[in-house]
């Protein structure tokens, strides 16, 4: 399916929409939480912050595009099953963060048009600043045009990457990765907010990301945002993404390449001194 500018420009204005919307609730919940809990894994964290901004999100979907499909969070798959649109939301990508009281979180709202990523809108409620992309609208922060880094060597590079709630039973963790690419780069960081992260490569603030153990939610607005912005965005191997994998490497482009190929050179976790659990 294939939808026209003039509906591309409706959906990303509902996005918008509900961004800001849930992001007015997190600044009012920002240090008044009362009830801070576990999803069932160690460190997976759900406050009412995360309960209230869904919801907020929800309202604004269902009162502009009832017919739609929806994956949240918070409360799974809603919505109109057969759609060929999904919403994919994270009312609050960084919820560790933010229960700490740590500044880098944000609402990521996410439309995929036939499985495909088309719609997105980032807030970040600590520094107000709104990144929205829609396919061939072209990136903005603030509604100012962004482009990614022109960054090609990775030795100059500053990257950024994650760690899956499960990295402390399974030796598929992302810690030689982690270890690997901080010895070939100026750097590589952790923000624990994978929609920050991929906002921060569109905008030109990092130059390349990788991560595993995703969900749809956290990806989906933040891929429209970098490849509007002139990046790249693929499975660790460069082959097209499938987002369902949970895998995702996203760079300014001239990096791709390279740090691809250094996923695929790392040394086994062994070889940096760090033991895995059995």
């Amino acid at each position: 399916m294939i939808s026209d500018s003039n509906q591309l420009q409706i959906f990303l204005d509902v996005a918008t929409e509900a961004a800001l919307a849930a992001g007015a609730i997190l600044q009012d919940y920002w240090g008044n939480l009362e009830a801070i809990e576990e999803k069932g894994r160690p460190g997976d964290l759900v406050t009412e912050a995360d309960k209230a901004a869904e919801a907020a999100i929800l309202q604004i979907l269902h009162r502009h595009v009832p017919d739609h499909k929806i994956l949240a969070e918070e409360s799974g798959s809603l919505g109109n099953q057969e759609s060929a649109y999904l919403w994919a939301i994270d009312p609050l990508d960084g919820t560790t963060n933010y229960a700490h009281q740590y500044p880098a979180s944000a609402v990521s709202v996410g439309l995929l048009i036939d499985g495909i990523p088309q719609v997105g809108a980032i807030f970040d409620p600590f520094r107000e600043e709104l990144f929205r992309a829609a396919k061939g609208f072209g990136a903005t922060r603030n509604r100012r045009p962004i482009r990614v880094s022109d960054t090609a060597a990775l030795e100059k590079s500053l990257l950024v990457t994650g760690f899956a709630y499960d990295r402390r039973q399974t030796t598929d963790n992302n810690y030689a990765e982690f270890c690997h690419l901080t010895h070939l780069t100026q750097g590589v960081r952790r923000s624990g907010s994978a929609a920050l992260d991929l906002a921060y490569i569109a905008c030109g603030r990092l130059d390349g990301y990788w991560e595993r153990g995703l969900s749809p939610w956290d990806m989906a607005a933040g891929i429209v945002l970098v490849e509007e912005a002139g990046g790249t965005v693929t499975a660790y191997d460069r082959s097209p993404l499938n987002i369902s994998s949970g895998r995702i490497l996203a760079t300014n482009g001239p990096l791709h390449i390279s740090l691809s190929q250094a996923l695929q050179d790392v040394p086994p976790l062994a070889a940096w001194g760090v033991r895995s659990r059995e």
